[in-house]
């Protein structure tokens, strides 16, 4: 346990009506090698599926009404006495080890996101013939036996073969890109091989880690931008514009579950929190004014200097 702290690291893992929620933090708990908590932040709903079981590891907190993303992942850091938080999206599966690992690498000013592969979480299943479908919206019937009985079969496992992201960029609209062609040069696999720590202008947003005293000095989430949306953005500049940087850690791993859409073919919402285009676009343009006119109080460096640092940046050189 580091000195003078409840705990090494604290996993916080919001969610509201998360389908995947108990058997992220199952895995997590199975897979923690240090002195390790999970806060589990309950955003005004229980799991629909089954509970979170009581585990001496694991707080559950429950709020009222739904706070948002932010505001669960705010509330979690605020509940944690570790030295470091971690925050993780509720449909995730991680490396064994992956505590220890990002820890051992970890310095003061970075925020640090382990390198990220797709998790295939399960297969729609035909009850009658055993036909299977990958995950995504569920089938009308089976192209077998022409019934429309299914169940979801639990896979729960990294898409290996597509093999893992470790760099991400936003463009100068501040959206939100993948950037494989920067993870693919020369240098920066240089940097995977003998650190095993690689530099990244941005991130997807479903997990970072970092010094739980660093994150409350920058202020934590800015709940400004609303609920949902320019979540990578946000870690992304206020890591590197604070004089820190961020960092993907390619010697561990997290396998994240992406949505197939808003609304599934039956009319079944894939996202646990509404999203309207409406919120997203407020969330972009507090994100722009923040960002591109230089407004965050806390930053020592603009944002010209971030995209020059990475330079060539697609569309923006």
């Amino acid at each position: 346990m580091s000195e003078g702290f409840a705990s090494d690291l604290s996993i916080i893992i919001p969610g509201r009506n998360e389908e995947w929620h108990a058997q992220t933090v199952e895995d997590v708990i199975s897979k923690c090698h240090v002195d390790t908590e999970v806060i589990c932040i309950l955003d005004g709903g229980w799991p629909p599926n089954r509970g979170i079981q009581d585990h001496p590891r694991v707080k559950i907190v429950k709020t009222t009404t739904a706070i948002g993303q932010r505001g669960a992942t705010n509330l979690g850091a605020q509940m944690s006495r570790a030295k470091y938080i971690m925050k993780l999206d509720a449909h995730c599966k991680v490396d064994d080890g992956f505590d220890v690992k990002l820890i051992e690498a970890m310095q003061p000013d970075w925020t640090m996101i382990p390198q990220m592969y797709r998790l295939h979480a399960f297969d729609w299943t035909c009850n009658n013939c055993g036909w299977g479908q990958y995950q995504g919206s569920k089938p009308d019937k089976c192209p077998e036996c022409g019934e429309d009985d299914f169940y979801k079969k639990l896979i729960w496992e990294p898409k290996w073969k597509v093999g893992p992201t470790i760099s991400w960029r936003f463009d100068s609209s501040l959206h939100f890109q993948y950037w494989n062609d920067h993870g693919r040069r020369r240098d920066v696999r240089r940097q995977a091989r003998r650190r095993g720590v690689v530099e990244t202008m941005s991130c997807v947003g479903c997990v970072f880690m970092m010094e739980r005293e660093r994150f409350l000095a920058l202020g934590g989430m800015d709940e400004g931008h609303g609920s949902w949306g320019q979540y990578g953005t946000e870690l992304a500049c206020k890591a590197w514009l604070s004089g820190g940087k961020m960092v993907t850690n390619t010697r561990t791993w997290i396998a994240h579950l992406f949505r197939t859409g808003n609304f599934s073919a039956n009319g079944e919402s894939t996202f646990p929190y509404p999203l309207s285009g409406q919120e997203q676009e407020a969330a972009r343009t507090h994100s722009r004014d923040l960002w591109l006119n230089d407004k965050w109080p806390l930053a020592t460096r603009p944002l010209s200097w971030l995209v020059d640092y990475f330079k060539p940046v697609p569309d923006w050189h």
